[in-house]
């Protein structure tokens, strides 16, 4: 299970359910493209396709959003 936690422009951010052993992270789809971001730091874990240019827009995104994704990964994940 891998649910939306939020959408914003071309970007899905989600977490899976079995991840809980793994520290805080969200990953990131835009069609083909994929990466994932550790919550604790907002840096980037690894990627897939992304150009480096949206890769900086998108760590911009998960620092804005960083306690919206945190309280939604304890949330979740944490139960």
């Amino acid at each position: 299970m891998s649910p939306t936690v939020k959408r914003l422009g071309p970007y899905r951010f989600y977490f899976y359910s079995n991840e809980n052993l793994e520290p805080p992270h969200i990953h990131v789809q835009e069609g083909r493209k994929l990466a994932k971001f550790w919550l604790e730091s907002c840096e980037l874990s690894h990627s897939v396709n992304f150009s480096a240019h949206e890769l900086n827009k998108i760590q911009a995104l998960v620092k804005q959003y960083n306690g919206f994704f945190m309280e939604a990964w304890h949330e979740f994940l944490k139960q």
